[in-house]
């Protein structure tokens, strides 16, 4: 990894600072500096929408710089199969519990695919971790940190956890002076002016119908925060490196696993429940907040539908700094497409030269560091992606030059693309997809051929549209026509 150390803005701590591990010593199977990574995944009521993504893309890409500067990561990532909003779906629905969220996580798991994410080495479902869950809560109650109410829910009070010497208010700076004080709330999401006790177990309702638990409690189920917590602790175990998620996270779900994960007691004196918090910023689309009123809406599927790919997609949410508001547009899009374009123009110009090699040991050759060196100087500064692809399109600019003069030899093209390859390891752009039109495509550029010999020209038209909206373009030659990538 060298001497110098990636630098990245920790939310606990309000700095930029390098990141360490926080067991030194500890290795993977690979011999690596061992990480143990955990991202707040999605609650599978619903189709994720592009601003959920956001915070999957900048997860991923954490990931993979880590990994890229040789550290060995355990990517955990939960599923919340059990809240509020989804319960009342699962009644709407008429379906399981497990049928109906069963059906959202795979939908889940294929976008995430489709934008490039390296699946998590772990995808817990909070359901599977009820004994894990109720342990913790037991902990938490013998510590007097946590009470039963006339219901037979449990909560938990911040006044006692403040009153063990605790700290409430790590992630966010809070003026309890100013906040309404000993509420409390049985919402997973609350108010985020009261600084209320939470609930860490709900008794069972009518309304829950056969989504409940047995617990010393009686029926019920867990509150969302204690989900995280158990889940977390049980694969990482009670202090680890890095917690992801977005910013609106941080209060009250983020500072709430601290108080639950600390307040139970379970980690080493000194060490806390997570090292480095990094939360990415909220996503505009078309400069508004995302709204169905405002049909700003989009998930990643509606995108798909409008002919962008994944590639493009992804390339467009890391084209802005996690910590700032992105503004997702479809001209950001259509830019990210030329973008990738320019890229993979240059990568076939480069395959085409080494394929020109007399046999592949003669294009064998290390390439020269500067392109790596300089990404690495980019994406160490706080994951400065805008930096980053500065790098790549002066590479790319650089290296057509070389092309256009001959400059460059089969070995030359050979390092260049093992370069690249390293970049991408990042980055997960992949390569260009296929430009074979699929059947859906095809079976519309016949249907046009069929309208313009029935002369309905309009017809023809819109069908023209209608494909240059999913990303293609038809051309009329005399052997039919010819399908090709906007």
């Amino acid at each position: 990894m060298g001497d110098s150390r990636p630098q990245l803005f920790n939310t606990l701590t309000r700095r930029v600072e390098p990141f360490e591990p926080l067991f030194p010593d500890a290795r993977d199977a690979a011999g690596r500096p061992a990480i143990g990574m955990y991202c707040c995944g999605p609650t599978v009521y619903d189709f994720g929408h592009i601003g959920n993504f956001r915070t999957f893309v900048f997860a991923d890409l954490v990931r993979r710089y880590l990994e890229f500067r040789g550290f060995g990561v355990n990517h955990v990532m939960n599923i919340t199969d059990v809240e509020d909003k989804i319960i009342r779906r699962v009644r709407e629905s008429g379906k399981t519990l497990r049928e109906f969220t069963g059906h959202y996580e795979a939908e889940f798991l294929r976008d995430l695919e489709s934008l490039g994410c390296l699946r998590p080495h772990h995808l817990p479902r909070a359901t599977e971790f009820m004994p894990q869950i109720i342990a913790l809560i037991e902990k938490l109650e013998q510590r007097g940190i946590a009470y039963r109410a006339a219901d037979g829910s449990v909560y938990f009070s911040i006044e006692k956890y403040r009153g063990c010497g605790c700290r409430y208010g790590q992630l966010v700076n809070l003026n309890f002076d100013a906040m309404r004080v000993g509420e409390r709330v049985a919402n997973d999401e609350y108010d985020k002016e009261s600084l209320a006790d939470f609930a860490l177990w709900k008794a069972r309702v009518p309304d829950d119908g056969d989504v409940f638990w047995d617990s010393p409690w009686g029926q019920g189920r867990p509150g969302w925060h204690i989900e995280c917590s158990a889940m977390s602790m049980t694969i990482l175990g009670p202090s680890f490196d890095v917690h992801l998620g977005g910013e609106d996270l941080a209060f009250p779900h983020h500072e709430d696993e601290i108080a639950q994960s600390e307040g139970a007691g379970v980690q080493t004196p000194g060490r806390p429940f997570v090292k480095h918090w990094l939360h990415g910023a909220h996503l505009l689309v078309e400069g508004k907040k995302m709204s169905k009123s405002l049909g700003n809406y989009f998930t990643v599927r509606d995108l798909l539908a409008k002919g962008y790919t994944g590639r493009e997609v992804r390339t467009l949410l890391l084209s802005a700094h996690f910590r700032e508001t992105f503004n997702f547009t479809l001209a950001g899009l259509d830019g990210a497409r030329a973008q990738l374009a320019r890229i993979d123009e240059c990568l076939a110009k480069l395959r085409e030269l080494v394929a020109q090699a007399p046999s592949p040991e003669s294009v064998a050759q290390a390439p020269s560091p500067e392109l790596v060196a300089d990404f690495i100087a980019a994406m160490d500064d706080d994951l400065n992606v805008s930096k980053a692809w500065a790098v790549v399109f002066d590479w790319v600019r650089d290296t057509n030059r070389a092309l256009a003069d001959g400059q460059l030899s089969p070995a030359h093209a050979a390092a260049a693309l093992g370069e690249w390859a390293r970049l991408d390891s990042v980055f997960g752009l992949g390569t260009k997809a296929s430009d074979e039109a699929p059947a859906e495509i095809v079976a519309l550029a016949n249907d046009r051929v069929a309208a313009k010999k029935a002369k309905d020209f309009a017809r023809a038209d819109a069908i023209r549209n209608e494909l240059k909206a999913k990303g293609w373009t038809v051309e009329d030659t005399a052997k039919g026509p010819k399908l090709k990538r906007a």
